[in-house]
């Protein structure tokens, strides 16, 4: 495990191979799993919700008055 892992925990990424999603540490390759699904389909679609980070939506869901500057930069940036 590296410090990174030790400090911040695991950062897994998930990837389907067919019926079957399987994940792994992004820092340190480690933390390894797997699971089957009924199809090829669940496992994408699985796999991608897993992925998916809320740093990706930063903004968007944002309190109304806690991340108010960011909204603005963001609304901003826009036009």
């Amino acid at each position: 495990m590296t410090l990174s892992c030790s400090i911040f925990g695991h950062n897994p990424t998930f990837r389907a191979d067919g019926r079957i999603m399987r994940w792994r540490c992004e820092r340190c390759g480690e933390a390894q799993g797997a699971k089957e699904y009924a199809s090829a389909d669940d496992a994408r679609r699985f796999a991608k919700a897993f992925n998916k980070r809320d740093a990706d939506d930063l903004g968007k869901r944002a309190p109304l008055l806690g991340l108010l500057p960011l909204r603005l930069w963001r609304a901003l940036r826009r036009r």
